[in-house]
């Protein structure tokens, strides 16, 4: 049984926090926002990092890989975890039990150690799975695709932000509270530690798993499946090849953002002989564009989708994915920096925009199981971050590696073709779309007509007022 009374609207009723969607939209960006930051808050550190724990060009491929290794198994769980207790109940958890490894990184004293650290804080990028989960409960089929879009986006912008703004936290430990540098990037990440330890508290006291009502609420009153299905409904997901596709799908988008995270401020920093703030500043551009990238992938594959149905949305991704792989090999090969940044950027464009895209389709493989379609999509950009890790492990060329990487993505554009639905869940979806839409015109139509009455009134009033006297 699908859930009822999901917002129609994003923008028009964008502050309006009174609505249980909007504020729960708010807060699942701004967790995911201060996760990703905590995610790769040490990555523009790494050159300080590297000369005080003497780490090697391997040691560092290893955190690299490390950092986003254990988030694959993380998304597949979580996304189990929603579908069972709620995202209210796995985010809050999430984020106050992901807040101890983050501040733990500053105890590391050699790579094992830093290491252990890196990879337990991978855990904490299961919070997309759970971003995407509560956007797509609270809104409805025609605004579905850019909620999502947006507030994975400006979530991932924590990964663009991270890169001045742990520099900048870092330069004030150091220079303003004359602390030594050993310390000053330990303490960095124990605020960021704190930060989002209560934004878990915020979590649980501010949003509701659905329109409704939490899950729990929901499924004494009948409205809801029991728990007991969940894993049922999880493993039928798993058989569906179209999951598996996206999921490949994911890794050449997410996937080669998340490796650009780790790499951007530490490969600007040796290839282009930048400062360490300059690098960041230069690396920031690149997720700074979830501003609005990400959503724009989702707001044109809702149009897409109210043009030609559920396959308009599997064309636009792959136009997105397309181009995201020509963009990657042009900036691979740009030596100097005025040509590096804006090739940077518009490569940067097309790969969140992808990601929108992707998110855009996702809710409509598997709506019983959405939690299972969720979580195992958002493992594969996980799963491709690992496996271009490597790239960077091994001792070849980083612009050599951005090449490969490129190429990989354009291919990976062609299995947007595989992801199909069936004329009965095409005729479904319009109607649903269609639904979603009239209610959004009768709502516009109701303060037309309350305001049409409103003047009438006025009009009725001032003539009132201007009879002149017997």
């Amino acid at each position: 049984m699908e859930l009822q009374n999901k917002a129609t609207a994003l923008w028009r009723n964008f502050f309006n926090v009174k609505m249980v969607q909007m504020r729960t939209f708010h807060m699942t960006w701004f967790a995911f926002f201060s996760c990703f930051f905590a995610w790769f808050g040490i990555a523009p550190l790494m050159s300080v990092v590297r000369d005080e724990l003497n780490l090697t060009k391997d040691q560092i491929g290893w955190a690299i890989i490390g950092s986003v290794a254990i988030t694959v198994f993380a998304r597949f769980f979580i996304g189990w975890l929603c579908d069972r207790i709620g995202p209210r109940k796995a985010y809050t958890w999430l984020l106050i039990l992901g807040a101890f490894p983050v501040m733990g990184i500053g105890l590391s004293w050699n790579f094992e150690s830093f290491l252990l650290f890196r990879v337990m804080i991978g855990g904490i990028g299961a919070a997309f799975v759970i971003t995407q989960y509560h956007t797509t409960v609270m809104f409805a089929p025609n605004v579905v695709g850019q909620a999502n879009a947006t507030s994975a986006g400006w979530g991932n912008l924590g990964g663009g932000v991270t890169q001045f703004v742990m520099p900048l936290l870092f330069s004030v430990f150091v220079v303003g509270f004359g602390f030594s540098e050993a310390l000053g990037w330990r303490l960095a990440m124990v605020v960021v530690g704190v930060i989002i330890f209560l934004v878990g508290i915020a979590y649980y006291f501010l949003t509701q798993d659905a329109p409704d009502g939490n899950f729990d609420d929901l499924r004494a009153q009948g409205r809801m499946e029991e728990k007991k299905n969940v894993t049922g409904n999880y493993m039928h997901a798993l058989k569906d090849p179209r999951v598996w596709v996206l999921f490949m799908i994911y890794g050449a988008c997410f996937g080669v953002e998340l490796t650009v995270n780790n790499v951007a401020a530490l490969y600007f920093f040796d290839y282009f002989d930048l400062t360490l703030v300059q690098a960041g500043f230069v690396a920031a551009s690149f997720g700074l564009m979830n501003i609005f990238a990400r959503t724009l992938g989702g707001l044109f594959g809702d149009n897409f989708g109210a043009l030609w149905g559920l396959k308009g949305r599997a064309f636009w991704l792959f136009m997105c994915l397309l181009f995201e792989g020509f963009a990657l090999m042009i900036f691979s090969q740009m030596q100097v920096l005025f040509l590096a940044l804006p090739s940077l950027i518009v490569f940067s464009l097309f790969t969140q925009m992808a990601e929108g895209a992707t998110y855009s389709v996702v809710p409509f493989i598997n709506k019983k199981a959405l939690g299972a379609v969720a979580g195992v999509v958002g493992a594969g950009g996980n799963a491709g971050a690992v496996l271009a890790g490597f790239l960077f492990k091994n001792m070849i060329d980083w612009s050599e590696a951005f090449l490969i990487l490129g190429m990989v993505v354009t291919c990976a554009s062609f299995l947007a073709f595989f992801v199909r639905f069936s004329t009965r869940q095409e005729d479904e979806e319009r109607a649903n779309f269609a639904a979603a839409n009239i209610e959004t015109l009768r709502r516009r139509a109701e303060k037309a007509n309350a305001e049409l009455e409103e003047g009438l009134q006025a009009i009725a009033r001032k003539e009132g007022g201007a009879q002149p006297a017997q």
